[in-house]
């Protein structure tokens, strides 16, 4: 039997809301990046190196944060991650130069991006075995909508209000709301006498059971499957973090006006929605390996359709083919982890995985502009794009079951 309303799903809905308005946040990057140059004249690598330094404090800030939440839980984690974000965008208003730029938003800001995947998800996965993907696409459809939201509301208040009071709303309303929803997190539903799925019966099958089990960091090391899936996670987040940065300012450089463009980067938003609920609902039923696979495969088709990104059509078809398989794989591999791995290192393992994909977030979007700035186009960063997303698919193929940790 099952409870008339399991507080689970308060846990969804408090991760959905997290992952809108902090990934809502990050995603604006690429709306105020033209702002940035005209005002101070820096070129896109400076202003790239800060978004790249931001990714990167996010992935190492997720082993810590995600270590934390398999033994404190994750109110207190996600309260000063809500408060470090919202700082960082209010004091962002008032800055003037470089290094300004990359301690308020490649450190603060970073500090606030590193828990919003690792503490929101790894916490799910303790609540729900049953409907695990789905849980989890629900909650990452938190941050379509707000990839898909907040940059339009940037956009209109820099228009009208200009970009730095648009700095001081968007962090006011940051640190508010990341705060206020952190209080009803918890880590695990056995601390409140409950089961996870909201199942009222003794579980008597101990992967079912939500118990902590699994394999450790130290012994996920030493496995083939650990490091495929760390070398897929390292190119999904170069392509995917230097499309968020680059998009926008690629699009604008085709004659794009600057409200159109931002809202090539809403739609990427918007279809991944979509993309996130429908492969989170598919992974419960055909596995994680299958589903990164599908997701890998679109994703390169949509990085294919972006080196003939010219016109409007071109650039939008580009957004609806490449957002869906942004959402799934921003999903799936969360629970894929559990699958693989076990329920009891998730959180550091799935911070450990976040991290090395960091790291290709970090160089993602530092040297594309790099490369624009030496050339004067994206052409051939973005081909480099596709093959990185075909490197990435290879591992996930050979990619075999762990005896003793989930399904076979």
């Amino acid at each position: 039997m099952k409870t008339k309303y399991f507080y689970g799903y308060n846990i969804v809905a408090a991760g959905f809301f997290i992952q809108a308005v902090s990934i809502g946040a990050m995603f604006t990057y690429g709306v105020f990046f033209k702002e940035l140059q005209q005002e101070f004249g820096w070129s896109r690598a400076l202003i790239s190196g800060a978004s790249s330094l931001a990714f990167f404090i996010m992935g190492a800030g997720a082993i810590i944060a995600g270590t934390l939440n398999d033994r404190i839980g994750p109110r207190i984690i996600l309260t000063v991650s809500g408060i470090s974000q919202g700082l960082g965008y209010l004091i962002m208003s008032q800055m003037n130069a470089p290094w300004q730029l990359y301690l308020l938003y490649g450190l603060f800001a970073g500090i606030g991006f590193s828990t919003h995947d690792v503490i929101t998800l790894s916490t799910i996965a303790r609540w729900f075995v049953k409907y695990r993907g789905m849980m989890s696409g629900i909650a990452k459809i938190g941050t379509g909508a707000g990839q898909f939201l907040v940059p339009l509301v940037a956009t209109m208040l820099i228009s009208s209000c200009g970009w730095r009071n648009a700095y001081l709303i968007i962090g006011g309303v940051v640190l508010v709301a990341l705060v206020a929803v952190a209080q009803l997190m918890k880590r695990d539903p056995r601390k409140i006498g409950l089961l996870p799925d909201g199942n009222k019966e003794v579980i008597k099958d101990k992967a079912s059971s939500g118990e902590d089990h699994g394999l450790s960091l130290r012994e996920a090391i030493r496995t083939v499957q650990f490091w495929g899936i760390c070398l897929s996670e390292f190119a999904v987040f170069f392509c995917i973090f230097t499309v968020i940065v680059h998009i926008v300012p690629h699009a604008l450089d085709r004659g794009i006006k600057p409200a159109i463009a931002a809202s090539v980067l809403s739609t990427i938003g918007a279809v991944s929605m979509v993309g996130r609920f429908v492969m989170g609902t598919i992974n419960d039923k055909i596995g994680g390996k299958r589903s990164l696979i599908t997701c890998f495969i679109i994703m390169i088709g949509g990085l294919i359709l972006l080196q003939f990104a010219g016109s409007l059509w071109t650039f939008f078809l580009f957004a609806v083919v490449y957002g869906f398989a942004h959402g799934g794989l921003f999903t799936v591999m969360s629970p894929t982890i559990a699958e693989f791995f076990g329920m009891g290192s998730h959180g550091q393992l799935f911070g450990a995985v976040l991290f090395i994909g960091t790291i290709g977030a970090t160089l993602g979007p530092i040297v594309t502009g790099y490369v624009f700035d030496i050339s004067g186009e994206y052409r051939v960063a973005f081909m480099a794009l596709t093959v990185f997303a075909i490197v990435g698919l290879i591992p996930i193929m050979f990619l075999r079951q762990i005896k003793g940790t989930g399904k076979p």
